[in-house]
């Protein structure tokens, strides 16, 4: 190979560079500000609470960030891993959840306040993605939790719904390459929120997540083919020692579920 050959697809490969990368990552940073700015952290660290006075007065730096969201098309999508497909979902919900609070905060005590009679706040249309207009529903349950290249149950802990008994909003942008460490702290650090997640004699009390979503923690996700063996290998965060996560994991300890506080997820 000759030097001017070299040259030429060295050349060649750093101008395309640029066009490659931009189709493997969207940027988050504009969301992860404001994420930074205004989560907080609760219940020693447990949870976060937001601050949605804070919010607002930043919503043009949100309202660009979801605009960025909406200028993203489907075939452009299409181009990003996996990983990256999803944390731009996961972020498409958590900003568009906090766009919807602020359209009546702080007259709200819950995100269920939002809405007419028998209309839910979570099946209304009003987020652009993919030239469309989608509902939070739509992320949620028709993408994330069906398309197949996911098939991620820990996404319960992602995705934030504004309320008390959610998942705490993580106070960072969810990113592609980081998305399998951030999803695992999420889940350890629900699952160790005692308010929420604990055993009381021969019951184990979880979240009501659980409950909704229990098939998705049973299908064989890396070897846990029930709710229980999932729950089990999450013992340590649980407070259970090793002989109670194997009669777990046997499906010999009772299972409830705690009551779900919608009050809003609001800082004092």
């Amino acid at each position: 190979m000759t030097s001017r050959s070299i040259v030429f697809k060295l050349v060649l490969f750093f101008a395309i560079l640029p066009f490659n990368y931009a189709l493997a990552e969207f940027d988050h940073r504009l969301w992860d500000e404001l994420l930074k700015r205004h989560v907080v952290t609760a219940n020693g660290g447990i949870t976060t609470r937001v601050d949605y006075a804070g919010m607002r007065f930043d919503s043009g730096k949100l309202q660009e960030y979801l605009g960025s969201i909406a200028s993203v098309s489907r075939k452009e999508f299409e181009e990003w891993d996996a990983g990256e497909q999803l944390a731009f979902l996961i972020n498409t919900y958590n900003a568009a959840t906090v766009q919807l609070v602020l359209t009546q905060y702080p007259e709200l005590d819950s995100i269920r306040d939002i809405g007419f009679l028998f209309s839910s706040p979570f099946r209304r249309s009003f987020i652009s993605l993919f030239a469309e207009q989608v509902s939070l529903d739509d992320i949620e349950h028709d993408m994330i939790r069906r398309w197949p290249q996911f098939e991620e149950p820990r996404i319960h802990f992602a995705v934030n719904c504004a309320a008390i008994s959610c998942p705490p909003l993580r106070a960072e942008a969810y990113r592609g390459d980081s998305l399998d460490a951030q999803l695992d702290a999420n889940t350890r650090r629900f699952l160790s929120n005692r308010d929420i997640n604990f055993l009381a004699g021969n019951t184990l009390w979880i979240s009501k997540i659980f409950d909704w979503y229990g098939d998705d923690f049973s299908s064989d996700w890396r070897g846990s083919s029930s709710l229980e063996k999932f729950l089990a290998d999450y013992s340590e965060e649980l407070g259970l020692s090793a002989e109670q996560a194997a009669l777990l994991a046997n499906s010999k300890i009772r299972i409830r579920f705690t009551a779900y506080d919608w009050s809003l997820n609001r800082s004092r």
